[in-house]
């Protein structure tokens, strides 16, 4: 009751309150994280090893096995480790006891394996570490498709192109695209055109390596003028690969056009996607970090008209998938829910109770209440997401009942007993 005393005590005090909640609260809610699910801390990440060729039973003998006893020995509180192991890729699942900071135990298995990678086999790159988080899920999904180009050509373009370009809107991951395949430089061998000239593959792959070279040449200066050199070591054209030369037979240099094709190709395909019936390449945008579901969405959506201007001539860039409907219409449901409560409720109270000052009261009080609750939300670093709507929902429901019954107690109170305004207000809400 010390509350409802201090508030007649001082009105004045409460009034700028309720401003101060109204500037406060509007402006947090503008700005607070808004997320489909909160900021849950699943203390479980992945060691992804791939070595492309190597078989299932020596990547788990030579990567697998050593990588689950290296994590076991220097990461702290590792509660399980699960390995799935197939052939080129070994998949390590590490479970921590609750509590842990993610942020601790991801770095340390970096390390870890960053560390051990000199001893495993040649060629082994650098594992992909992914860390779980409930918010990890795809809030736009980017389709690409073309008349005119390939699926390799596509998925080129969105690899090195839209992906760059995307990636500067804040708490983004995008994994490599889906469809299509990566681009890649072939060199198509003729067996009986080697036998015949008595070379070998290795001839070929030694004359591709040692001839297609990035390396620095320094400057050179001249007068009062210095040059930066440059070797043509690197071929720029297809047709100059074909012109390297491979070895010298009996006075008569042998080119690799005369043993071999080179062509723009690309890996074995291993996934398609289709969009309508039509092939096409697939663009996932996840979250990452602290940043806002909506602000992430409407950051790609103004990119995606730039990217499409940019974009060879015939190619499509269509938003199918956007997460963040979900939010805003979960936010817009329980904005409308709760005009609509506040409307009935003091309808209700104007009809029988007759009161003008009481319907305000009623009318103020639930979207004050709410920006109070946002406010503190922002303060505390949550995010407005699904649970704390159906939460601010309760909520507000709770406050309707807990408000009409307060005021009909002091108005009852205040008309039929006689009693002052204080008098009512201090009886009535007891």
């Amino acid at each position: 009751m010390w509350l409802i005393q201090l508030a007649l005590k001082r009105p004045y005090t409460f009034a700028v309150l309720a401003i101060v909640i109204l500037l406060g609260g509007s402006l947090a809610a503008r700005t607070v994280q808004k997320d489909i699910f909160p900021n849950i801390e699943i203390p479980v990440i992945s060691v992804i090893w791939t070595y492309p060729g190597l078989g299932a039973f020596d990547f788990e003998r030579r990567i697998t096995q050593y990588s689950e006893n290296s994590i076991s020995a220097n990461v702290n509180d590792v509660e399980r480790i699960e390995s799935q192991t197939t052939e080129g890729v070994g998949l390590i699942r590490v479970y921590f006891h609750p509590g842990v900071k993610s942020e601790v135990a991801l770095a340390q298995a970096t390390a870890i394996s960053q560390t051990i990678q000199r001893i495993m086999p040649t060629g082994v790159t650098p594992p992909i570490m992914v860390r779980y988080r409930a918010d990890s899920v795809p809030l736009i999904q980017l389709a690409l498709s073309s008349d005119t180009m390939s699926e390799a050509q596509i998925f080129d373009y969105a690899n090195t192109r839209i992906r760059p370009a995307i990636a500067s809107v804040q708490g983004i991951t995008m994994p490599a695209p889906y469809g299509g395949a990566n681009r890649l430089i072939n060199v198509d061998i003729d067996p009986a055109a080697l036998r015949a000239r008595g070379l070998s593959a290795r001839d070929v792959a030694d004359a591709v390596g040692q001839q297609n070279l990035t390396l620095p040449a320094g400057s050179a200066k001249i007068g009062d003028t210095q040059y930066a050199v440059q070797l043509n070591s690197s071929p720029v054209l297809l047709q100059q690969i074909n012109d390297l030369p491979i070895r010298s037979i009996d006075g008569s240099m042998v080119y690799l056009r005369d043993v071999a094709q080179v062509r723009d190709g690309q890996e074995p395909q291993v996934n398609i996607v289709r969009v309508d019936g039509q092939r096409s390449v697939l663009l996932h945008i996840l979250k990452n970090g602290n940043a806002s579901t909506l602000d992430i969405v409407e950051g790609v959506k103004k990119l995606i008209p730039t990217i499409q201007a940019s974009a060879p001539e015939g190619m499509k860039i269509e938003a199918r998938f956007d997460q963040s409907t979900f939010v805003s219409g979960a936010m817009g449901h329980v904005a409308i829910e709760g005009l609509i409560a506040a409307l009935l409720t003091a309808t209700f109270i104007l009809l029988f109770l007759g009161s003008w000052r009481s319907t305000l009261i009623v009318a103020v009080s639930i979207p004050l209440s709410i920006l109070a609750s946002i406010a503190l939300l922002t303060a505390f670093g949550h995010t407005l997401n699904l649970m704390t709507l159906g939460g601010l929902a309760l909520g507000a429901g709770l406050m309707l009942d807990g408000s009409v019954v307060v005021l009909e107690n002091i108005f009852r109170r205040y008309q039929e007993r006689g009693e002052t305004p204080a008098q009512a207000a201090i009886a009535g809400t007891r």
